[in-house]
C-alpha cells in the first residue's frame, strides 16, 4: 500500500475558484483503479494551508494516476490559480492497525 501525504498553500484570495476544481479531480481520481482514498482539506488555523491524504493500492495505481487526464487537466488549473509550497511526500505502509 502506498500512502501520500503533504501541503500546498493556495493565494487565499484563488480558494473560492479552486474548490470546484479539486471537487472534480477528487470525484475522478477516487474512481480510478487502485484508489484507496483521496482527499483535500483546508486547514482551519491557516486558510491558505490545503492538506492532502492519498491511499493507493500499489505504485503502479500511482503512477498510473499521474498520467490520467483529468491529473495533465488539474496541473494546469492549480498552476494558473498559483499553487506553492508544494510539499508531498510518499510512504509505503502496510495494511495498518485500527486505533
Amino acid at each position: 500500500m502506498i500512502i501520500v501525504m503533504g501541503t500546498v498553500r493556495v493565494p487565499v484570495e484563488n480558494i473560492a475558484a479552486i474548490r470546484p476544481m479539486m471537487a472534480k479531480v477528487i470525484a475522478a481520481t477516487l474512481a480510478e483503479d487502485g484508489c484507496m482514498a483521496y482527499a483535500y482539506s483546508q486547514d482551519l488555523l491557516d486558510p491558505e494551508l490545503i492538506h492532502i491524504a492519498e491511499k493507493w493500492r500499489d505504485k503502479a495505481a500511482l503512477q498510473a494516476h499521474f498520467q490520467t487526464e483529468h491529473m495533465k487537466i488539474w496541473a494546469q488549473e492549480r498552476a494558473e490559480l498559483g499553487l506553492f509550497e508544494r510539499k508531498i511526500s510518499m510512504f509505503e505502509a502496510d495494511e495498518g492497525t485500527e486505533l
